[in-house]
């Protein structure tokens, strides 16, 4: 379920980027009027560059950083079996392989319900792990402590780092800050 929610993440963000994309050149078109014969030759051409943006998506994102939009908020991530970062033309298999996979009821994703790998992770030679990652509140915490003591707000609210012989120091649960 975690692939299948990250690509339908991804299909959302691809096809709200080619809508507005749409509405654009729409507006353009009903400003500027086109001939009828240019207009027919407008679709395939629209087609085409779906077909290219939902490539560089995916390709763009497995090789850039492993993961999608989807994958992202899912916490997976494309790696090679050596656990290398994905080079583009890898992705670019892989990115054939999912849609090959689609054809026939989407059945070259049925391996992963047992395996882990589907057709277009066999094709390509990749594989999808779990990327646990910090949420925006953690990764603020850690970047205001990372700062240390008097660098603006950080200073403010970080732990002290000693104490007086008097005080005892301030206890966290486990994985807490003292802002939880």
């Amino acid at each position: 379920m975690t692939r299948a929610t990250s690509w339908v993440i991804d299909a959302i963000a691809i096809n709200v980027v080619a809508i507005v994309a749409g509405l654009g050149a729409e507006l353009i078109f009903s400003i500027f009027p086109i001939s009828p014969d240019f207009a027919a030759i407008l679709k395939p051409i629209a087609g085409i560059i779906y077909i290219v943006w939902g490539a560089t998506y995916f390709v763009g994102f497995w090789s850039w950083t492993g993961q999608t939009l989807g994958a992202r908020l899912m916490q997976i991530r494309l790696i090679r079996p050596n656990g290398g970062r994905v080079k583009p033309a890898r992705a670019l298999v892989r990115w054939i392989g999912m849609n090959l996979a689609m054809l026939p009821l989407f059945a070259g994703f049925y391996p992963i319900l047992v395996g882990r790998r589907g057709f277009p992770d066999w094709l390509a030679h990749t594989e999808v792990v779990e990327a646990r990652q910090l949420s925006l509140a953690q990764a603020r915490m850690a970047m205001l402590r990372a700062e240390g003591n008097g660098r603006g707000r950080a200073s403010a609210i970080a732990p002290p780092t000693s104490t007086p012989d008097d005080v005892p120091p301030l206890e966290t649960p486990r994985g807490s800050t003292p802002l939880d």
